[in-house]
């Protein structure tokens, strides 16, 4: 090959122009993303966008720095970056892993093992700024999405249930009100007490600082220290260690206040758990808003098969969408898990559509 000749055949020349613009595309998600960020985050993010740009610098030296006729960017990747301009939020973090997972990298011949190496730690740095923030969402994201189905997936049952039995279309209506009040209601109340519960259980089992007074009056030979180390799961050896250096720190430094560790104060994450006001408030509006839409159909006069089809039909949009959701914030599959959740909502309403047309048959 000459000096003037191109590097590559016209397939692989090709290939690396798409490569090279799915790079370009990739890191201006993540200055989009930094963007909107600051401290640490906004850091992490920049550097990822600059390790993009020197895969970018790879496939431009190979195409001999002609950059024209570069194709737009897939699909997945502008998504990623509209979605980043707007929004700037978990779900992008959320595609990006999943992106970074997908590297063609491994298997191409003309990137480097260090670069396919470097796509598969960016999926996991991605996957821990994408931890953060559901930490964030933790709490009150949990209470709202299974309010929503539970909300979706019980009064759909519900209605259809006395639907089939052919009761007047204001009795449908009547019931799926009464279940959407009493349902809302009681996830409220479940959600409310279940984490007010988990709080008062990791607040109980956390040390209490003020145990670390007794530490400086402790035998340095055979100082119970050792047991509090054990009692938490350490090594018998490991603990004997760990309590002598701890007490002989102590002691050295006289009557001062003992160090916040010694005794292994543990944190709980408050962003986690959430509140139990939040979590209760967040459970009943959506268990509502998810039981309202089987109600929608009566409402607005429908009745008979008309306004069951129709029910179905907006109860499995909205499963679809719920579950879809679900599975972009954990970073598997949102096709998977609409399917999932549509399965399995339909199939529980199905059974009491079934129960209903028995026992409307044998009433008749």
């Amino acid at each position: 090959m000459t000096a003037h000749e191109p590097q590559g055949t016209p397939a692989d020349r090709a290939r690396w122009k798409r490569y090279l613009a799915d790079e370009r595309a990739e890191a201006a998600v993540y200055r989009e993303l930094a963007a909107r960020r600051d401290g640490e985050e906004r850091e992490i993010l920049l550097a990822l966008a600059a390790a993009e740009g020197r895969h970018e610098a790879h496939w431009l030296a190979l195409l001999d720095g002609d950059d024209g006729g570069i194709p737009r960017a897939d699909l997945r990747t502008r998504l990623l970056a509209g979605l980043a301009r707007r929004f700037g939020s978990i779900f992008v973090l959320a595609l990006a892993q999943r992106a970074e997972a997908r590297s063609p990298y491994s298997t191409d011949p003309h990137a480097t093992a260090a670069m396919a190496a470097d796509e598969r730690i960016h999926g996991e740095v991605v996957r821990g700024l994408a931890a953060r923030g559901r930490r964030r969402l933790a709490g009150t994201f949990r209470a709202a999405v299974f309010g929503a189905n539970d909300g979706l997936v019980s009064n759909l049952a519900l209605v259809l249930g006395i639907g089939a039995t052919g009761v007047p279309a204001p009795v449908v209506l009547f019931t799926g009100i009464a279940g959407l009040l009493a349902g809302a209601l009681s996830m409220g109340a479940g959600e409310y007490v279940s984490v007010r519960s988990q709080r008062e259980l990791l607040e109980a089992s956390a040390p209490d600082p003020g145990a670390r007074e007794a530490l400086v009056d402790l035998d340095i030979d055979a100082n119970e220290l050792a047991l509090v180390y054990r009692a938490r799961g350490m090594a018998e050896q490991d603990a004997v260690e760990q309590a002598a250096l701890v007490v002989a720190r102590v002691q050295a430094a006289g009557r001062t206040p003992a160090p916040t560790d010694a005794i292994g104060v543990v944190e709980h994450d408050d962003e986690a758990v959430g509140t139990g006001m939040s979590a209760a408030v967040s459970s009943f509006l959506f268990f509502a808003s998810g039981a309202l839409i089987p109600v929608l159909p009566w409402i607005f006069g429908m009745s008979g098969t008309a306004a069951i089809v129709t029910a179905t039909v907006l109860v499995s949009l909205a499963l679809l969408l719920t579950g879809a959701t679900v599975g972009l914030l954990s970073g598997a599959s949102p096709l998977k898990r609409a399917l999932r959740q549509l399965a399995i909502g339909l199939g529980a309403a199905a059974v009491t559509y079934l129960l209903g047309l028995a026992f409307g048959t044998t009433l008749g």
